[in-house]
């Protein structure tokens, strides 16, 4: 191995950075020569390439988002936008790909190593959904920011004594509202995963007020069945009956946005680095992950296609934690 190129792809993650710069001094210290691939798969395709040495990725380490960008690619999705792909990397003497991000992303990845390019994928999103690592790069940032709003809104809601719904990202993963809605003290959550009707939510924040509460929490992932539309409206219409008046506030893309935590800078480090490792010892197709506390490498084929589920032990939990 000469030369190596690495991209960020799909939604940009908190640590996607350090991911970059630890992948990039890494292979500069196997003697390798490394590129950096802008615009993700779609500037793979197209030869966006930027040489990458090690005061090229100085002081990006404490930065949200990715410095090589990332875009939409929709012709890389067939195989000729692969093997052009390809026919582009090894017209700039590159050897091997590193790829940071998501269900997407390895997807891409895995298919890039079925053509039979060495390819190794880093696990990142901040959804958490992807199976191979029990955390992923941007995790801890963006519960952390939802968090940081939680907490300032209750403050309001006890003020004015109302009940707050808050909007965490998660289209078809409830991991950050779930986790979010337990370390919040939130009175209910709404999770893809788990359906849940406006009159439960309701019903949950009618008991807390008989409880003695002055306030409630509500946290919504956006992919929820039941989302911030439909709650709101019914809070509406049955007002008098449930006793509190409901607020929203949706976070969106504000939880991207952050600058990583010391876990998610850590974590993007040991993995950016443990995946330039793996292909040195000649692995391909897999994704650099952490489960428990040992650095693995999932292969793509038990990774894409496939979301992880959320813990039973923590909704029930969360459950518990209402009383």
């Amino acid at each position: 191995m000469k030369r190596v190129a690495v991209l960020t792809s799909g939604g940009d993650a908190p640590g996607m950075n350090a991911a970059i710069r630890a992948v990039t001094r890494t292979a500069l210290h196997f003697g390798w020569s490394v590129v950096g691939v802008r615009q993700g798969y779609l500037g793979l395709m197209n030869g966006d390439y930027r040489p990458l040495e090690s005061r090229d990725v100085a002081g990006i380490i404490q930065s949200g988002g990715t410095m090589l960008g990332s875009a939409r690619a929709t012709e890389f999705k067939t195989e000729a936008g692969q093997m052009r792909a390809i026919d582009m990397m090894q017209q700039h003497g590159i050897e091997g790909l590193f790829v940071i991000g998501g269900n997407g992303s390895q997807t891409g990845a895995h298919a890039l190593h079925k053509h039979g390019f060495p390819v190794v994928g880093v696990a990142s999103t901040i959804d958490n959904d992807l199976i191979g690592s029990d955390v992923t790069i941007g995790v801890d940032t963006a519960l952390n920011i939802a968090l940081e709003a939680i907490d300032r809104l209750k403050v309001t809601a006890a003020s004015h004594e109302r009940a707050f719904l808050v909007e965490v990202m998660g289209r078809d993963c409830g991991y950050l509202a779930l986790m979010a809605g337990i370390a919040g003290g939130a009175e209910a959550i709404c999770i893809p995963e788990i359906e849940t009707k406006p009159e439960e939510i309701a019903q949950t924040l009618i008991d807390a007020k008989q409880r003695g509460k002055s306030h409630g929490l509500v946290v919504v992932a956006e992919g929820a069945k039941f989302g911030a539309p439909e709650l709101l409206a019914y809070f509406k219409e049955n007002k008098k009956q449930i006793g509190f008046d409901l607020r929203a506030t949706q976070l969106g893309h504000v939880q991207r946005g952050g600058a990583p935590t010391a876990f998610d800078r850590t974590l993007a480090t040991r993995l950016g680095s443990f995946a330039v490792k793996c292909m040195n010892e000649g692995k391909s197709g897999v994704v650099a992950g952490l489960i428990g506390s040992k650095l693995t490498a999932t292969p793509h084929t038990e990774v894409i296609g496939r979301t992880k589920s959320i813990s039973p032990e923590m909704y029930e939990l969360a459950g518990i934690m209402t009383m």
